[in-house]
């Protein structure tokens, strides 16, 4: 067991990032809302990230660089490059602040179950200082840098969380023809497209592809690894991506009704936990919360590391300052008084219209000679990347259209 926590990989963390609040909720809304019709959605998902997520991982160990430092390296017009990294920046730092949201009203939902009155009042102005705790506690982690105890200790609690979902799954007694259905024959119901691309966005995280690129320097040396940061991506990956489903499954036994807090989420676990299970979930659910409330602003940090230069040094005055804001922007968008479920969903449908760009770029360094030489993307594997990169394009194209019509209309 002690060589089975040593050998663990990025992969790991990437799984453990994207299982957080936003995939618990809007895989717990997508079986409640349709039953297993959208599983064929996450297997689309899990796929697709894995497929970029090897990419990435094969960026990083093959050429030493990550994403951003890479697009930044490799454009040599300068105007070009200016619009690439402002693009990329934009991108990352619109995405993760919706996604940080997300993450500490998550936290949010979890604290609910033990704390009922939350909200301060100020004159006319209404604040939620449990998202004020949750953004507390992630910047004292992340200031002082010493925060790896407390971070394992918090993806076991998300795990076992998420171990009790595949358990509860089975438990539920499923009609497995009908989850093979939905897990292969895709179909898309009314009103269902904006769920598809949140569950896209839930699991194929843009930064988690700047992450991943930088974190396999880190644990391995280089290409001689790759074999094994391969195996640590798709294990990983595969794993995760049957939590998802598992909560998707469970979420179906719920009778669909306005879903609001973790109790109504809880109802999934309650086959196995009985009245226990929103407290238990509540747990679960402060424990992805606080962990990617880290995660988020670390990667704009990187991210704004790479495309502006600097020194790699995680308490220089410009890495902090990228990471307070994000957990600063992410506070007010949690404590602004809109419904925690409605956050956390927003965050996963503007990753899926963010993928496409950061997808494209990737897509685009991966198959230069100069900078992966004969690791460079075959034939088979830019094919699958571009019918990836079309789909995000074509699904945000979509929802862009819908969200319009639907505010004329």
């Amino acid at each position: 067991m002690k060589k089975w926590f040593q050998n663990i990989g990025p992969g790991t963390l990437i799984a453990a990032a994207f299982i957080g609040p936003g995939t618990v909720t809007v895989c717990t809304l997508a079986g409640v809302q349709y039953n297993f019709t959208l599983l064929w959605a996450m297997v689309l998902s899990i796929v697709a990230t894995i497929i970029l997520q090897e990419m990435a991982a094969r960026l990083g160990l093959v050429y030493g660089k990550g994403l951003a430092e890479t697009v930044k390296h490799e454009i040599k017009s300068p105007v070009l490059k200016i619009g690439a990294l402002v693009l990329i920046l934009s991108a990352i730092l619109v995405g993760n602040a919706a996604y940080e949201a997300g993450n500490i009203s998550g936290g949010v939902l979890g604290l609910q179950t033990l704390v009922k009155e939350n909200t301060l009042v100020i004159g006319s102005f209404e604040f939620n200082y449990l998202s004020l705790v949750i953004g507390v506690i992630a910047f004292v982690l992340l200031y002082i840098g010493n925060y790896k105890v407390i971070e394992r200790s918090l993806i076991a609690l998300v795990l076992l969380m998420s171990v009790s979902f595949v358990i509860t799954a089975l438990v539920t007694q499923p009609n497995f023809v009908s989850i093979l259905k939905g897990m292969f024959i895709p179909s898309l119901p009314k009103e269902g497209l904006l769920t598809v691309i949140a569950l896209v966005g839930t699991t194929v995280v843009p930064y988690n592809l700047f992450l991943h690129a930088s974190l396999v320097r880190e644990k391995w040396k280089g290409v001689s690894d790759l074999a094994a940061a391969r195996k640590d991506t798709y294990i990983s990956i595969i794993l995760g991506g049957l939590v998802s489903m598992a909560i998707i499954i469970c979420a179906a036994a719920i009778q669909e009704g306005e879903i609001e807090n973790a109790a109504d989420l809880a109802r999934g676990l309650e086959p196995l936990y009985g009245s226990f299970a929103k407290y238990f979930l509540g747990l679960g659910f402060f424990a992805a919360g606080i962990t990617s409330a880290i995660t988020a602003p670390l990667a704009a940090a990187y991210v704004a590391r790479g495309c502006f230069g600097w020194e790699a040094n995680l308490k220089s005055v410009q890495f902090r300052a990228v990471w307070m804001f994000i957990l600063g922007l992410g506070v007010l968008l949690s404590s602004a008084g809109w419904k925690p479920i409605e956050i956390i969903k927003f965050a996963q449908v503007a990753n899926g219209l963010l993928l496409p760009i950061i997808a494209g770029f990737l897509l685009w360094v991966v198959n230069r000679s100069q900078v992966l030489g004969i690791h460079k993307n075959t034939k088979l594997q830019n094919l699958l990347g571009l019918v990836i990169v079309l789909t995000t394009i074509i699904l945000g194209i979509r929802s862009l259209e819908k969200v319009f019509q639907f505010s004329l209309f």
